[in-house]
């Protein structure tokens, strides 16, 4: 298997050197060569298989002979050592959950994968890699946890200064080690920007290995294709047409649930529920791309103003937005919104949601269910880390994971910058 670059199809790579460059030279994601359907014996038994049997079918075609077989199914072992439940909230909406990993956000198992595949990457050859993250929240956290005291790796986290929560911030601010925290005095986007600047920046390419442990990254996107079909396990039984609702930022996630469908999951919509970050609900109504500052929202994570994987959703459409429309939908929620849906999910179903899945609930809610339909929208981070939100709206008080209880005693240890050229220096020590 090999992956383009999508600004320039004749620059080809393999499923290691995307992995390690993260983003093309040409500043272009990378995309596999083919995405092919598998086979109709696979969804004939995927009630009988383990997810870690699940997530070797489905990634299979995406590594080549990259990672020997018995070891690919050691870390997908490894990566997939927590339950994926659907929760149902009433007789045609499901809630699937995300959060029962290590950091408590869906983004465990994507950073987790990334991590130990480059670990096995660098293992033979002494190479020293420098991972380059930028946050809106849940990334940080994940990609910290799923790198900690990986071999011949140092990440390097960007983050928005306070606009995370205090819960997200401690994640990725408290285990030191290789990790290392950069609180920058901006927006998310600021923080994206910056780290796909230092990709292209020759000076400091001859200085380090840089990569990226955001979803732009293929070994973080794509792991993220597993969901669906662990869900469509659970709810296959019921018979019935799938429309997900995806709480979308980056639209890495969403992404990967198109990319399930291309390898035949039978799933008949989507919906890319947003917060005030309206940029992709009003492209498909306007058909005008306007990318825009982002504005902070208690919904963080989605705090995105120019969504990067939407380009890889137009090419998986062949950019033929009626073809896009047929299949994907996308609503914007705002704050006041979020919290009614907060309120009404555990008042009707006694569901305690975080304002991440209180949105993907609305973007069900608007889009409508048929009666041959069941809805599920993704749970994607556990209530705990937006505690102040929740406990507010709902009057009561959330206790406190095992996963969280450790790290809230920890001090923060961050670096403080403001532009690229801070980052650059920073880099160049």
């Amino acid at each position: 298997m090999y992956y383009y670059s999508l600004n320039n199809k004749k620059h080809r790579v393999s499923f290691e050197e995307a992995v390690v460059s993260g983003i093309a030279p040409d500043r272009g994601l990378y995309f596999p060569e083919k995405i092919e359907k598998l086979p109709a014996s696979f969804y004939n038994e995927i009630e009988q298989m383990s997810a870690t049997q699940i997530a070797y079918m489905v990634i299979e075609q995406f590594m080549g002979t990259s990672i020997p077989k018995n070891h690919l199914l050691q870390i997908l072992d490894e990566v997939l050592d927590f339950d994926f439940p659907v929760v149902p909230i009433d007789e045609s909406i499901s809630s699937l959950e995300l959060f029962h990993g290590p950091t408590m956000a869906f983004k465990d198992v994507g950073a987790r994968f990334m991590a130990k595949c480059l670990e096995y990457f660098n293992k033979n050859t002494g190479r020293k890699t420098t991972v380059l993250v930028a946050t809106s929240g849940d990334t940080g956290g994940a990609v910290a946890k799923g790198f900690f005291k990986t071999d011949n790796v140092e990440v390097i986290i960007l983050y928005p200064q306070n606009k995370v929560s205090d819960v997200q911030e401690k994640q990725l601010t408290t285990l030191e080690h290789n990790i290392t925290a950069l609180e920058v005095q901006g927006t998310f986007d600021d923080c994206q920007e910056m780290v796909k600047t230092a990709f292209l920046d020759e000076e400091l390419k001859s200085k380090r290995n840089l990569t990226s442990a955001n979803s732009i990254n293929i070994a973080r996107w794509l792991p993220q294709t597993f969901y669906y079909f662990i869900a469509y396990k659970q709810l296959k039984s019921l018979k019935k047409e799938l429309v997900f609702s995806v709480p979308s930022g980056n639209f890495g996630n969403i992404c990967a649930g198109i990319v399930a469908k291309k390898l035949g999951l039978p799933i008949s919509h989507f919906v890319a529920s947003t917060n005030s970050n309206d940029i992709i609900p009003r492209y498909l109504s306007t058909g005008i791309y306007s990318p825009r500052p982002s504005v902070a929202t208690l919904s963080n994570a989605m705090d995105v103003g120019n969504p990067s994987n939407f380009i890889r959703i137009q090419h998986l459409f062949k950019n033929d937005d009626a073809a896009l429309k047929s299949e994907f939908s996308s609503y914007s929620f705002n704050d006041k919104e979020t919290n009614s849906a907060i309120q009404e999910l555990y008042k009707t179903a006694n569901y305690i949601a975080d304002p991440h899945g209180a949105v993907g609930y609305l973007g069900l809610k608007k889009h409508g269910l048929q009666p041959n339909e069941i809805g599920v929208f993704l749970e994607t981070a556990h209530p705990i880390k937006f505690r102040s939100t929740v406990e507010k709206e709902l009057g009561i008080t959330l206790p406190l994971p095992d996963q969280i209880k450790d790290i809230m005693q920890k001090k923060k240890n961050s670096i403080l910058i403001k532009d690229y050229k801070n980052l650059k220096a920073f880099l160049s020590k």
